[in-house]
């Protein structure tokens, strides 16, 4: 099976986790699959993208706009409990926020920002059509 970074497999099944999932509400598998692959970069986060509600969903953003990716979903989880829930059952990764790129789980805020480091986010964002203002940023620095 594929897997993706946080080493889950990208299609499981349904419903694995027992009956409480299988109500279809804003935190079911099948309603945050649907929110994972709405669009190409999904935040669940704490707040919204103009007024983040902790440092890390604030980080989170703020690489993001780095970036100049301002074409995103942003879910707060603090609107709905359920969800705050779901999303953490469906990564099986226990903190919020999570990013989500092309459908699939990249990570949190300390992932991001070593991808954000490491050139990574660069080359990933790249595979979804987005170019990194950072390239330009450097290409204004080589001018100078």
């Amino acid at each position: 099976a594929l897997r993706g970074r946080a080493g889950r497999p990208l299609s499981q099944a349904a419903g694995e986790g027992g009956e409480a999932e299988g109500g279809g509400g804003s935190g079911s598998r099948e309603a945050v699959e649907r929110l994972v692959r709405e669009h190409p970069v999904v935040v669940f986060m704490k707040g919204s993208p103009a007024q983040p509600l902790c440092g890390f969903s604030n980080a989170v953003v703020q690489i993001l706009r780095l970036h100049g990716v301002e074409d995103y979903r942003a879910h707060d989880v603090l609107q709905d409990p359920d969800l705050r829930q779901g999303i953490k059952n469906y990564s099986n990764w226990p903190t919020i926020p999570q990013v989500y790129l092309n459908g699939e789980f990249v990570g949190g805020c300390d992932i991001l920002l070593q991808m954000h480091q490491n050139g990574d986010l660069v080359e990933e964002l790249k595979k979804l059509g987005i170019r990194s203002a950072l390239l330009d940023a450097e290409k204004d620095q080589e001018k100078k």
